[in-house]
């Protein structure tokens, strides 16, 4: 007939007396999309390839503004090495990073599990409260936290927590958002899970650690990551709470290389390579977790 549609693959889609190949009709309606998608993944590429451009290069290709070196400098990554104190300087920010992150794993559980699986007076209201310090910018509490940290508003064990590991761990060991995506994820857990286990005797803790951390990876994995990104990049807060080299991370190493003559633009990009390289190592290690934790929190059924 005239007026038939055939859509087998292969096949034309006839209407009328005009046939339009089927696979075009498709590609020509999805043009709009791979454009945006080729331009965004352009202005996401751009700047990694100059910093990494930027890394092998000499101070000279740096301030005429190359593109690419005429000869890689693969020595800017030992003599970034060396002149930042980055030895010292990363295990420093692998403590911190561990540290808050193990605190930050076990505050963001233990609230999403009380707000998405357990009933209490008033749990509503300061889940509400919680998520609304969300819209809080950072920069609007770095002077509580300052106080806080210094003593000023709540005696501390110790007194002052200036250079001191406390200061860069403790404050980050809890977050609005780790809280609520977990508790997104804990609240669509089938109840009859939770009825067998009152069944066999188990108690809130005893479900949470046996029944659902283990089915709840996906989400975890995205709070790890979360949590490590945020606490491996942290420069403003340290920068404020450390005076000395003690405890002080990768990042406020990387302010060696701005100096009054100028930034030696090449070794901090080596830097930034250097300081880059953790986070996407874990990515690649997490990211089929973190792409479900994602897709399926706050999903129902």
């Amino acid at each position: 007939m005239a007026n038939s549609t055939q859509t087998d693959t292969g096949k034309t889609r006839q209407t009328g007396m005009v046939r339009t190949p089927f696979h075009k009709t498709r590609w020509f309606a999805r043009l709009p999309i791979y454009l945006i998608l080729i331009f965004g993944a352009v202005i996401a590429f751009v700047p990694f390839f100059w910093m990494t451009s930027t890394s092998l290069m000499t101070l000279g290709e740096t301030i005429n503004r190359k593109w690419l070196p005429e000869i890689p400098q693969w020595e800017n990554y030992i003599n970034a090495w060396n002149e930042a104190k980055f030895a010292k300087y990363f295990v420093n920010s692998v403590i911190i990073t561990i540290t808050t992150v193990v605190g930050l794993l076990i505050t963001s559980v233990l609230a999403g599990y009380a707000f998405g699986r357990m009933k209490f007076w008033g749990r509503d209201v300061i889940f509400a409260l919680l998520l609304s310090t969300m819209m809080i910018p950072e920069t609007v509490t770095l002077l509580p936290n300052m106080l806080m940290i210094r003593g000023a508003i709540i005696p501390l064990p110790g007194g002052s927590w200036l250079n001191s590991l406390q200061a860069l761990t403790v404050p980050f060991m809890a977050n609005a958002f780790s809280i609520f995506l977990l508790r997104q994820f804990f609240a669509q857990i089938p109840n009859e899970l939770w009825d067998a286990a009152r069944m066999d005797g188990a108690g809130h803790f005893r479900f949470l650690v046996q029944i659902v951390l283990p089915i709840s990876k996906a989400p975890i994995m995205t709070v790890l990551l979360f949590g490590f990104i945020g606490a491996w990049n942290a420069f403003a807060w340290p920068l404020l709470v450390t005076t000395r080299e003690t405890w002080r991370p990768l990042m406020v190493g990387l302010w060696n290389f701005v100096t009054e003559a100028g930034p030696e633009t090449h070794l901090l990009m080596a830097g930034a390579m250097i300081s880059l390289l953790p986070i996407l190592v874990i990515y690649f290690l997490t990211q089929k977790q973190f792409t479900e934790g994602i897709a399926t929190t706050g999903l129902k059924g």
